[in-house]
């Protein structure tokens, strides 16, 4: 019998490992009927562009159906920056899958505006994206507040939950209302308030001490965007939930 149910569990281990693993960029009919989009269809960059220019920067490919920002030379680099979807949300869901490469480091930003004369990241939280076993920015900020899924410089994650890197990770950023709740793998990690005290005190206490453009946020509709940190980063399973619809 012993053997017998030895046999049976290597039988059930052989199944598992050649289970057919799920679609990416693909929505499933619940999804479907619950509002969410896709906003990278695992083929083309179609609805998104770089800042200041009608097309794609050459650091970022499409890979294995994955959006891809390159780690690239110094020559190429000067093809390089952030990307952005070209569809403005206020009240929304984003989910959306990530993986790093060893040290490397990028962001998701959301609500952020394009202004004459100002950075982009400044008018933006950052969901930050993170190697942080790798990469120094993991113990520079206070209490864990640049590692991985933090709102980026001022609120850090909580449970740190961040698989190593070459590890698919999954991402989620809700915000209603001026309420913003950042997920990592499946956990609530971050919880803040804008347009309030609260957001003004984080705002304040961070790299973006004095940027009203960023004290501002949440009082519009904005852009959402994937930075370009000049490390291998990849992104696939985009979707959004409009949720003013």
């Amino acid at each position: 019998m012993k053997k017998v149910s030895l046999l049976c569990v290597a039988v059930m281990v052989a199944l598992s490992a050649f289970a057919k693993a799920p679609e990416s960029n693909k929505l499933t009919k619940k999804e479907k009927r619950a509002g969410w989009e896709l906003i990278f269809d695992g083929k083309t960059f179609n609805g998104w562009s770089g800042f200041n220019r009608s097309d794609i920067p050459g650091v970022w490919t499409i890979e294995d159906e994955s959006i891809k920002v390159n780690a690239a030379s110094d020559a190429k680099r000067r093809d390089g920056g952030d990307i952005y979807f070209t569809r403005k949300y206020k009240n929304f869901e984003l989910s959306f899958s990530w993986k790093v490469s060893k040290g490397a480091n990028s962001g998701v930003f959301y609500l952020g505006r394009i202004i004459p004369n100002v950075a982009f990241f400044c008018t933006a939280p950052e969901y930050q994206i993170l190697d942080n076993a790798n990469h120094p920015d993991a113990n520079f900020g206070k209490d864990g507040n640049r590692r991985s899924a933090s709102l980026y410089d001022m609120k850090p994650a909580v449970p740190q939950n961040a698989k190593p890197y070459d590890q698919w990770n999954t991402g989620k950023i809700v915000v209603k209302d001026g309420k913003v709740t950042h997920y990592q793998n499946g956990k609530k990690v971050v919880e803040f308030t804008l347009m309030d005290d609260s957001w003004d005190a984080l705002v304040e206490d961070s790299k973006f001490k004095g940027v009203q453009e960023m004290h501002d946020v949440g009082k519009e509709a904005g852009y959402i965007s994937l930075q370009d940190h000049g490390n291998d980063v990849w992104f696939k399973d985009i979707k959004v939930r409009n949720l003013d619809k």
